[in-house]
C-alpha cells in the first residue's frame, strides 16, 4: 500500500513558515548536523539495497518552451562490512557507502539508448560514463563536470548520484516542529559554483524539501523543491521535484513511476558491458 502525500506551495509555506528558532547545539536531545545530513542523504539515495525508477524529466525555458525526457534509473548499494544491521536487515543511519547508478534513456529519439553510469566513493572523486549511442561512443565524464548540466536540465549530474557529505561543512541554523534548516559550505570552494547552500529537512522523515544555492556574492541562483512524495515499501520516496534555475529562469521538473525496492540488481549491471547492452530485465 501506497500513502501519498502531496507538498503543495500553501503546505509548503505554511510549514516552512513556522515559528523558527536559532539552533540550540547544547541540547542534547538534538541530533548534530552531520548526524541530519547523513539521516536525509539515507533518505534521499539509500533506500533498501537497490532500487529502480521510471523518471519523466520535463525542461522548461525562459520562453515556456517545453522538452521531455524518459529514463530508467537503477541504484545498487555495495555490500560495506564497516555498517551495521538495522531493523530491515539494511545498513543503519549511519550508513552512506559506495554506490552504481546506472539511468538509462528511453525518449525522445535523440537520446534513446543513451546510457549514464556511475559508480560513487567515498575517499575518492567518483568515476562516470556516457554512452552516445549514435556515435556508439562510451565516454568518462571528469570530476571537474559533476557540477554541470545533466543531459540539458537543471539538474546537474551530482545532483542525480548525489554529493560526497564531507565535501562540505555543515550546520544546522533553525528548527521548527516540522524542519530542521542547514547550511553547507564547501571544503574546497575552488572545486564548486556555489558558495553555500541551504537545505530544510522534514524531521521525520528526513525528507529533503526544499535546497537555495547561493554564489559567493550570497546571492540565490538555484533552487530546488519536492512537490509530492509517497511511502514505497515503507519507505517514504519523492515522487516529484523541480529545479529552478534563477538566473536563465529555467526549470526541470522530475517526476517518478514504478518505484520499487530491494530488487536484487546484479552487480554486473552497472559495467561498462551493460552500456551498449542494456538490462533490458530490470528496466521494465
Amino acid at each position: 500500500m501506497r500513502n501519498r502525500h502531496w507538498i503543495t506551495p500553501a503546505l509548503s509555506v505554511a510549514l516552512l513558515a513556522g515559528p523558527l528558532r536559532a539552533a540550540e547545539p547544547d541540547a542534547g536531545k538534538e541530533l548534530t548536523a552531520m548526524e541530519i545530513v547523513t539521516r536525509a542523504n539515507r533518505v534521499s539515495y539509500y533506500q533498501g539495497a537497490d532500487g529502480r525508477a521510471q523518471v519523466k524529466m520535463t525542461i522548461t525555458d525562459a520562453q515556456g518552451r517545453t522538452r521531455t525526457r524518459e529514463m530508467t534509473i537503477l541504484r545498487r548499494d555495495q555490500p560495506d562490512p564497516n555498517a551495521k544491521a538495522g531493523k530491515d536487515d539494511q545498513a543503519t543511519d549511519e550508513f552512506c557507502g559506495e554506490q552504481r547508478f546506472y539511468v538509462y534513456f528511453h525518449r525522445p529519439a535523440d537520446v534513446d539508448k543513451t546510457a549514464f553510469l556511475v559508480w560513487k566513493h567515498l575517499a575518492k572523486d567518483d568515476d562516470r560514463w556516457l554512452y552516445v549511442p549514435g556515435l556508439d561512443l562510451i565516454k568518462r565524464i571528469s570530476s571537474s563536470d559533476k557540477r554541470t548540466s545533466f543531459v540539458g536540465s537543471e539538474f546537474f549530474y551530482e545532483d542525480v548520484s548525489g554529493r560526497n557529505l564531507n565535501d562540505d561543512r555543515h550546520e544546522v541554523t533553525r528548527t521548527s516542529a516540522n524542519y530542521y534548516v542547514l547550511k553547507s559550505t564547501p571544503k574546497d570552494p575552488k572545486g564548486v559554483e556555489f558558495g553555500h547552500y541551504v537545505t530544510w529537512i522534514h524531521r521525520k522523515t528526513f525528507v529533503v524539501v526544499q535546497q537555495e544555492y547561493f554564489d559567493r556574492k550570497g546571492e540565490k541562483y538555484r533552487e530546488y523543491k519536492a512537490a509530492a512524495m509517497e511511502q514505497v515499501q515503507g519507505f517514504w520516496t519523492v515522487t516529484k521535484s523541480t529545479m529552478f534555475d534563477l538566473r536563465t529562469k529555467g526549470r526541470t521538473v522530475l517526476e517518478y513511476s514504478k518505484v520499487k525496492y530491494n530488487l536484487g540488481v546484479p552487480e554486473q549491471v552497472f559495467t561498462e558491458r551493460y552500456l551498449r547492452k542494456a538490462p533490458t530485465a530490470y528496466l521494465q
